[in-house]
């Protein structure tokens, strides 16, 4: 430590005074003590002030640069160093020196920057804002040959892809070509795993998603698929799953999902089709999953349904029923739900026999399933008259739905059981359904419904209730009774917020349950008839004139 002391004078000594000579090998004395003891060594840098005089001697001509940039980059492998390294204002000629053609002052500056900025993203947000995307970019393109300097750009580029406002920088050099380009040449799994923590992030955005479409990518990643489907070993599992899900990742585009898919005849999407009937779970999942992006639009499912998908997909849940992987199963049934979305596809997938398969997953425990197949059936029955009387007949699927109902922990599963039953009731219009529902129980969990905060919650409920009260008000009279129904419709007719939808339909169906003498009773106590006439003033004429005619039917029957 004495040796070191003395170089650290020295230094001092000669960054004054401008002698080069001697500063070499107070360079190499510093680096020999920061590999014997990194901490104590930086330490004592840090007490003698050597920090500070580090930028001078960060010349681009000087012999001693690379030496210089190595020792920061030692001393800010400690985390405790880094703030004083900033303070030094080390980070702008570092950035500088990027400029280099000496490839071992960019790599060890690079290591530097690297070291510095580690684990901050305030100080990774100051390097993209002066401009070192650009030019590391370039640098891979220039120095790909260069395996050490192409790593230091790759683990840069990891880093920086983290963050948000790095993304558009990107987007605007040609990181796509030059990543893809490298890609191609690698052979090692280590490589092609570096490379791969590089694209995840990178194309999580949709212009970049389209740049590596056309780079190529693609035909990179089904390479990689078919090389490691069959293989055993961790590696090739682990490339295979890398491999799929940034290839499902890149259908996330619009525009990038858009161009494989090629009006369905496009070899890519071809090929992502072979995946569903494999044995290996993890191509079933990218190949249900990559069907679930390609169904994003009308064209894309109306020709995905004539051309047979759904069989697939159907022979695929049907593999999972029993004790089935709980992801696939999730992947398959969110691409049926997808491909139910156009009017056209719902008749041809109910006589392809989807909901008799989708109900055996009625049993299942997992929420993330659950909310799929309630998804699914509910984009099946919309306007489909028969399948929602046959479905909302069903007593094992009502009762499930009524016990989902009650999932409070599963937010998502509760919202979207009461949106198949209210669906059930709305699209049937069928009064065995309604029993089917006042039976299991469900109508409260409707009236419950009608005060969700999702407006068209709030109005599905209505129109599902005012149906019930047309078709059996007398079966359901004790259940509108113990949900405080009148109650509620009064809270929504006096609420100012409630939307022009949610009166007019509530009016109907106050007119609705003035046939029962409980709810009429209820009605008058109420005191409805102050707070409907004040909605003849309201601004949309529809609910004005509703209110006009609730108040005639309230005023002849108090």
């Amino acid at each position: 430590m004495d040796n070191l002391s003395e170089a650290l004078e020295k230094l001092k000594l000669a960054s004054s005074d401008g002698t080069s000579d001697s500063t070499e090998s107070c360079l190499d004395c510093l680096l020999k003590a920061l590999a014997n003891n990194n901490t104590e060594a930086s330490m004592k840098i840090q007490e003698m002030g050597i920090l500070p005089l580090l930028p001078t001697l960060l010349n681009p001509q000087s012999s001693c640069t690379p030496k210089v940039a190595n020792i920061i980059a030692e001393v800010a492998k400690t985390e405790f160093m880094r703030s004083p390294c900033v303070d030094a204002g080390l980070i702008p000629p570092l950035v500088q020196l990027l400029n280099s053609t000496d490839q071992e002052v960019l790599l060890q500056t690079g290591r530097a920057l690297g070291n510095i900025c580690y684990d901050s993203h305030s100080l990774q947000a100051q390097l993209i804002n002066m401009g070192v995307i650009p030019t590391l970019v370039k640098l891979l393109g220039i120095h790909s040959h260069n395996t050490a300097l192409t790593e230091m750009c790759l683990i840069a580029f990891g880093n920086l892809a983290e963050l948000e406002s790095s993304k558009e920088q990107f987007a605007s050099t040609n990181i796509a070509e030059e990543l893809v380009r490298l890609f191609q040449k690698q052979t090692e799994h280590e490589k092609k795993e570096m490379i791969f923590e590089v694209l995840a992030p990178l194309a999580e955005n949709d212009m970049i998603k389209l740049q590596l479409v056309e780079a190529g990518l693609v035909e990179c990643l089904l390479e990689v698929v078919a090389q490691t489907v069959d293989g055993e070993r961790e590696e090739d599992i682990a490339q295979l799953k890398t491999a799929s899900d940034l290839m499902v990742l890149l259908l996330l585009g619009d525009e990038s999902m858009q161009k494989l898919f090629e009006g369905g005849k496009g070899s890519v999407f071809q090929r992502v089709l072979s995946w569903i009937p494999s044995h290996n779970h993890q191509l079933q999942l990218a190949g249900a999953l990559a069907i679930a992006n390609f169904a994003r639009n009308d064209g894309n499912c109306i020709h995905m349904v004539d051309t047979g998908i759904v069989q697939k997909l159907l022979e695929l849940l049907d593999r999972h029923v029993e004790e089935g992987n709980v992801t696939v199963q999730h992947a398959a049934l969110s691409a049926l739900r997808n491909l139910a979305i156009p009017v056209v596809n719902k008749s041809k997938m109910l006589s392809a026999g989807v909901a008799e398969v989708v109900l055996k997953f009625l049993q299942s425990e997992m929420p993330p399933v659950q909310f799929k197949l309630l998804g699914t059936l509910r984009m099946l029955i919309d306007t489909q008259d028969e399948a929602a009387e046959q479905l909302g007949t069903n007593g094992k699927l009502v009762e499930r739905l009524v016990e989902w109902c009650e999932a409070k922990d599963h937010a998502g599963v509760m919202g979207e059981s009461n949106r198949l039953l209210s669906a059930l009731i709305r699209h049937s219009k069928s009064k065995e359904v309604v029993r089917t529902v006042i039976q299991g129980g469900g109508v409260k969990h409707l009236v419950t419904m009608a005060t969700s905060e999702h407006m068209i919650m709030q109005n599905e409920a209505l129109v599902a209730l005012g149906l019930i009260a047309a078709l059996d008000l007398a079966a359901a009279e004790k259940d509108f009774v113990g949900a405080n129904l009148v109650s509620v419709l009064h809270k929504l007719l006096s609420d100012e917020r409630s939307a022009p939808e949610i009166k007019y339909n509530s009016m109907i169906l106050i007119c609705a349950v003035m046939g029962s003498e409980p709810l009429h009773k209820e009605v008058q106590s109420l005191a409805f008839i102050d707070v409907v006439s004040k909605l003849r003033a309201h601004e949309n004429k529809t609910v004005s004139h509703q209110a006009s005619l609730t108040e005639q039917r309230l005023t002849a029957q108090s």
